[in-house]
């Protein structure tokens, strides 16, 4: 599971180190993608297929669910975490996230996202009093 708050550099190649904690997890390779809200998500092989699985389902005909497959398969890329444990952010990522040299990489659990640091931190603050004060169940069965 990928949780927690990292606050890596992107190289001047568009290179990331994922973190420590993330590492074993995404050993095997991971698919990069943009995410919503301007953020990119970044799955593990074995999990993104099982969200392509899903995908798969979709109907053709809905008209909703082909915009979102553009936009969210067009930008897919998958690499293998080098030696050091790094993947390149693709130059089409980079831009569609707003990615500077500082960044923000959450593990919201069965994936991670990857902020550029401003933007991340302007999303929280409008979000995190919010978030405590919730007067509805959000998530069914939580809390």
């Amino acid at each position: 599971m990928l949780l927690g708050t990292h606050t890596p550099k992107i190289d001047d190649k568009g290179r990331i180190f994922l973190p420590a904690k993330f590492r074993e997890e995404l050993s095997e390779g991971v698919v990069m993608t943009r995410g919503q809200e301007r953020c990119l998500y970044v799955f593990s092989k074995s999990e993104f297929a099982g969200v392509h699985e899903k995908i798969r389902q979709a109907p053709v005909t809905s008209e909703e669910a082909r915009k979102y497959l553009r936009v969210f398969l067009s930008g897919a890329s998958d690499d293998q975490p080098d030696k050091q444990g790094r993947v390149l952010v693709p130059a089409i990522l980079r831009e569609y996230a707003g990615l500077t040299k500082e960044l923000v990489i959450i593990g919201v659990g069965s994936r991670a996202e990857i902020w550029d640091a401003a933007s991340w931190q302007k999303y929280l603050s409008n979000n995190e009093e919010k978030f405590a004060n919730q007067a509805e169940e959000v998530i069914p069965g939580l809390f």
